[in-house]
C-alpha cells in the first residue's frame, strides 16, 4: 500500500498523511511552533478586499453594521 506523503510547510521535509503522523501537515512539533509564531508575528496575512472595490450589490458591502 502506497501511503501519500505531504511536504511539511515549514520545512519541506516529507511528512506521511496517515492518523499516526502526529503533528501533520508539520514534520515536528518544533515545525508546528515555528509556523504559529509567523502567524503571531503576522508574517502571513490573507488579502483583504477592500470595500471600495466591491460592487454596491455584492454580500458584505452593505455600510449600516447590520448583518446579511
Amino acid at each position: 500500500m502506497n501511503v501519500k506523503t505531504v511536504k511539511c510547510p515549514t520545512c519541506g521535509k516529507p511528512v506521511p498523511w496517515v492518523p499516526e503522523s502526529r503533528y501533520r501537515p508539520f514534520c515536528s512539533e518544533r515545525c508546528k511552533q515555528i509556523d504559529l509564531g509567523a502567524w503571531a508575528a503576522e508574517q502571513y496575512t490573507i488579502p483583504v478586499v477592500e470595500d471600495d472595490d466591491l460592487p454596491p450589490d455584492a454580500p458584505g458591502s452593505d455600510t449600516t453594521g447590520k448583518l446579511n
